[in-house]
């Protein structure tokens, strides 16, 4: 019977991916970490997740909850005093704010080697190095020379493929950061494709050894076409005009000047053994380094790097760039983004402890490797790797670190989860020496970036989970800049557009955010908004909270990104609340009950086990409603309940 009830308890849509087990801890009280009402005032259930799958705990966070290690909680939001809302972003939307964009030019500039922040000298003697600005999986810049087999003279790694297309994107990114191509626009994503022996069969003889090639410049060169034709009053658009009126040129967004721009921007940027790059007719190129054709008949910015003084001017008057920086002798340092499983790294538990003390003034006894270990490194998640199919990505679903390294340095790690739907980001820790790069922002950006790029290998992750999102704590607002963002519903867990919902958030911080969804006849949200009145202050007050706490009031920075402080880490200190549980509608008879080894349905319980108090079986009946009304009857009947 206990495999029957074994293989019965999983989803159907788990089937190969394991199990869940959980033991139930009820309803916790605990101390608030956002707020100065002090003594406990956070209530949440929880649960302990001996292991779970990938499917169940997705379903877990579209209703709420969130996990510490091993123990997931949810929150009861009518009850506490500062309510926690999921808060996403589908990630293909996401559209960058200007101060996003400023974080992430900051950090190129910091690559370049032409920016340093006035308090620090760590970055003065620093080598030249290069920027691979993607966090896409399993390819680290620092492995391109690996990947070039030099005894075959190829390329033997398909990998290679996604480095150059990443390449591609950085320089985009660069262009932008120089005003060459307006920012504010979603530029489509480079890709990179091998050419084959059939097709340089059929291109003429100038082509040479050609590997690889891409056709994004006609792609950005619509995109920004079709923004133009409907944005004819952008100013961005006339202020570029007008700079490149001023210098005597003829500002062109056409697909051959997008590629010569590339071109030459990743001749800077890359290192590319055996391999060179030109702009031909508006593809970007990637030949065997043996190949010398003269470039007269492939004209690109890559040979302005070699050309006189005299022919530089004589290309500007044609409309050729000629701002590339390219004889500046700024020294570049390399950031390395690299994505592993969840494991202990002495290296990561370093800067941990630097980022707790610095940031969040914790005592140096206090930063325990054993806690580190609970909260960071512990995970039930069932790690699934890639099938090779598109339901599964590349790399796998479960737990991982995410590490930034520049010159070989860890800077930052980003604690993720990457499940079937989403990206769901649990913490960030980084090296507060270069608080001045914003790396929460910057981070959080690039795991943006990294869902977008999943999303090709495996269309059914599109989100970008950032944890809770509280209104009534200023130092978590940071969360909705990420647009346009959506928070569930606590009652009927359907997700609501933030900015419908903000005036609402604006008068009081728990509410029912489905009733206000725009309904289906029409009716303006801001029209059931005046119905809506409630006295915030009143309500500030009650909380103890002063309703004007700042980021440097409680001791954090503007940008920090991490857990939901104050809950991930509090359940150390909880206590368990006895309460009376009232009678909750529903059957319980078909979940599944661990019990010494042994599983049966409750139905089967005093069958299996013999005569059980009447008081017991109730008490136990109460417990599974209250425990079928926070998971939900469906995973509540396919989730093993443990009484270990």
């Amino acid at each position: 019977m206990a495999e029957n009830l074994s293989s019965e308890a999983s989803s159907s849509s788990s089937i190969g991916r394991g199990e869940s087990v959980v033991t139930d801890h009820g309803r916790r009280r605990s101390s608030c970490g956002y707020c100065k009402s002090g003594g406990y005032s956070s209530l949440s259930h929880g649960i302990w997740a001996h292991s779970i799958t990938v499917d169940d705990y997705q379903e877990l966070l579209d209703h709420g909850w969130r996990r510490s290690g091993s123990f997931l909680y949810k929150p009861e939001m009518e009850s506490t005093c500062c309510p926690s809302y999921t808060i996403r972003l589908k990630a293909e939307n996401f559209m960058p704010s200007k101060e996003q964009l400023r974080v992430y030019r900051r950090m190129q500039r910091f690559l370049d080697g032409v920016y340093t922040a006035k308090k620090s000298h760590h970055c003065k003697d620093d080598p030249t190095l290069v920027l691979s600005a993607s966090s896409s999986v399993n390819v680290r810049e620092s492995s391109a020379k690996d990947l070039f087999d030099k005894s075959k003279g190829e390329y033997n790694n398909d990998h290679y493929i996604h480095y150059l297309s990443n390449k591609i994107d950085s320089a985009v990114s660069v262009s932008i950061e120089r005003g060459e191509l307006p920012s504010g626009i979603c530029l489509p994503k480079a890709v990179v494709k091998k050419v084959t022996q059939q097709t340089k069969k059929k291109i003429s003889k100038i082509s040479g050894d050609l590997l690889y090639t891409s056709s994004v410049s006609f792609q950005i060169a619509a995109a920004l076409r079709r923004h133009l034709s409907s944005n004819k009053q952008d100013c961005q658009f006339e202020l570029l005009e007008k700079s490149a009126t001023q210098h005597g040129q003829f500002f062109e967004f056409s697909p051959t000047v997008i590629a010569e721009k590339l071109a030459s921007l990743l001749e800077q940027l890359g290192d590319y053994p055996g391999v060179s790059v030109k702009a031909c007719n508006g593809h970007l190129n990637f030949y065997s380094s043996d190949y010398s054709n003269a470039s007269d008949e492939m004209p690109t910015k890559l040979d302005v790097a070699n050309q006189s003084p005299n022919a530089c001017a004589r290309n500007a008057k044609r409309g050729h760039l000629t701002n590339t920086g390219i004889n500046s002798p700024a020294k570049r340092r390399r950031l390395e983004i690299r994505l592993k499983r969840s494991s202990f790294d002495p290296e990561e538990y370093a800067l941990y402890k630097k980022y707790q003390i610095k940031v969040h003034n914790d005592r140096p006894d206090h930063v325990k490797e054993s806690s580190y270990r609970n909260f960071l490194v512990d995970t039930p998640i069932i790690f699934v790797p890639s099938t090779g199919t598109s339901s599964v990505p590349p790399f796998g679903f479960g737990s991982f670190h995410q590490q930034y390294l520049v010159d070989g340095k860890l800077i930052a790690v980003g604690v993720v989860d990457i499940l079937p739907r989403c990206l769901s980001s649990k913490y960030l820790f980084w090296d507060p020496d270069l608080s001045f790069l914003s790396l929460g922002k910057y981070t959080a950006l690039q795991e943006i970036e990294w869902v977008r790029d999943a999303q090709v290998h495996c269309p059914s992750l599109q989100y970008y989970y950032l944890g809770y999102y509280i209104h009534s704590c200023s130092k978590m607002r940071y969360k909705a800049a990420y647009s346009p963002s959506e928070l569930l519903c606590p009652v009927r867990y359907q997700w609501v557009r933030f900015d419908i919902v903000k005036p609402l958030l604006d008068k009081k911080p728990y509410v029912i955010l489905s009733d206000f969804m725009k309904p289906a006849n029409g009716t303006s949200p801001q029209l059931l908004l005046e119905d809506f009145s409630v006295n915030s202050s009143a309500d500030h007050e009650v909380m103890g909270m002063s309703g004007s706490s700042s980021d440097e009031d409680v001791g954090m920075e503007p940008d920090i990104r991490g857990s939901d402080i104050g809950v991930d880490e509090g359940f150390g200190t909880e206590t368990r609340e006895v309460a009376s549980i009232e009678e909750l509608n529903g059957d319980v008879s078909e979940i599944v009950i661990e019990l010494n080894g042994t599983r049966v349905r409750f139905k089967d319980l005093q069958r299996a086990f013999g005569p059980i108090k009447e008081k017991h079986l109730k008490a136990l009946e109460q417990q599974l409603h209250r425990y079928t009304k926070v998971v939900g009857p469906e995973l509540a009947n396919r989730m093993v309940y443990s009484l270990r």
